[in-house]
């Protein structure tokens, strides 16, 4: 398993892998950059089919937490950590206590928050261990529904600059993965009139939002071509690939899930189909922003920042368009000016 010459290494400043015999963790700690504080970004558990699977996970979403974290303005460097094992584990206080002990073998360099497979309840676990964890129950506490606002919001501001229109009535949206965040972005698309296309891999979350917004249910296998104005991706990531973008009927991409492009030249492809494209870290920044409030926590506060995604995109959209260039490019273009200073 090559670290240094790995694809996506991109000149990360530490990785770390961590293992516990007693309680059976697996982990790798990523950590890309620190140039405007210490590196934030959440934990997710997964089971990967090999350590290198879960390698190039880690280190791709540590680099795409420095770039949201520096869009979005907030005083955060870029990190993130995997656990490499079955999300529905049952023994989770051994597993997360010593998750906790790795991570306070940093020092404060690295805080990590829930993630998918991961609930808030964990994180108070490895809480237990070491202070050097976000998003805690009874402070910012959990993410998605600000996630789920700041993609939501990212969505207006989408069809507001292909469209020229500041609703999404009547629109057809699919929605790939609607679990936590999933549920709550298609609650605010339901309530402004949206029509909803989605699919997951667990049915209960299917059922619920088949019921409580009337959404629609296809199989996974079926999202990418339906018949609608916009494709939100808010599962895994690299589903924008090479077999998915001749499937796309939809005009517009723009959902929470992190790494959407499975490699950057999918970027043009969408730009070549005239298809325009909300970058990942910048439309599902909410989740971290609120985040980053976490110590005098003030929810008008933390809603009023990520309400400037919209913003945001609006700059990168236009941005885009006037040096016609790809949105992936000018977004890492801006963000980088801020990490460099």
């Amino acid at each position: 398993m090559a670290v240094f010459n790995h694809i996506s290494f991109d000149d990360h400043e530490q990785v770390v892998f961590c293992h516990d015999k007693e309680s059976g963790l697996r982990a790798i700690i990523a950590i890309h950059n620190t140039n405007l504080g210490p590196a934030v970004g959440g934990c997710r558990m997964w089971n990967y089919e090999s350590d290198d699977e879960a390698l190039t996970d880690v280190l791709r979403l540590s680099r795409g937490m420095t770039y949201k974290n520096a869009l979005a303005g907030l005083a955060m460097g870029g990190g993130k950590s995997v656990i490499i094992a079955d999300p529905k584990v049952e023994n989770r206080e051994a597993l997360f206590r010593a998750f906790g002990r790795c991570i306070h073998t940093l020092g404060g360099k690295y805080y990590s928050a829930e993630d998918v497979g991961v609930s808030t309840s964990d994180i108070m676990i490895a809480h237990q261990e070491t202070p050097y964890m976000a998003g805690l129950e009874g402070k910012s506490g959990d993410p998605s529904p600000f996630t789920a606002l700041g993609t939501y919001l990212g969505i207006k501001a989408a069809v507001k600059h292909q469209r020229g229109i500041d609703s999404l009535k009547g629109l057809k949206i699919a929605i790939q993965g609607v679990g936590h965040v999933g549920y709550y972005l298609c609650r605010h698309l339901h309530e402004e009139g949206a029509e909803l296309i989605v699919t997951d891999i667990h049915q209960s979350s299917l059922d619920k939002v088949a019921t409580e917004f009337g959404a629609t249910v296809v199989a996974p296998q079926d999202i990418y071509h339906q018949d609608v104005d916009i494709y939100a991706p808010c599962a895994l990531g690299a589903t924008i690939n090479d077999t998915t973008i001749p499937l796309l009927k939809a005009k517009i991409v723009a959902g929470c899930a992190n790494n959407q492009l499975a490699e950057s030249r999918h970027g043009e492809k969408l730009k070549e189909l005239g298809i325009l494209y909300a970058p990942d870290y910048v439309i599902n920044a909410g989740g971290i922003i609120n985040v980053s409030f976490e110590k005098d926590y003030d929810e008008q506060k933390s809603t009023k920042k990520v309400e400037e995604i919209y913003n945001t995109l609006l700059k990168v959209f236009e941005m885009s368009d006037a040096q016609n260039r790809t949105t992936a490019d000018v977004a890492d273009e801006l963000a980088r000016a801020i990490i460099n200073g």
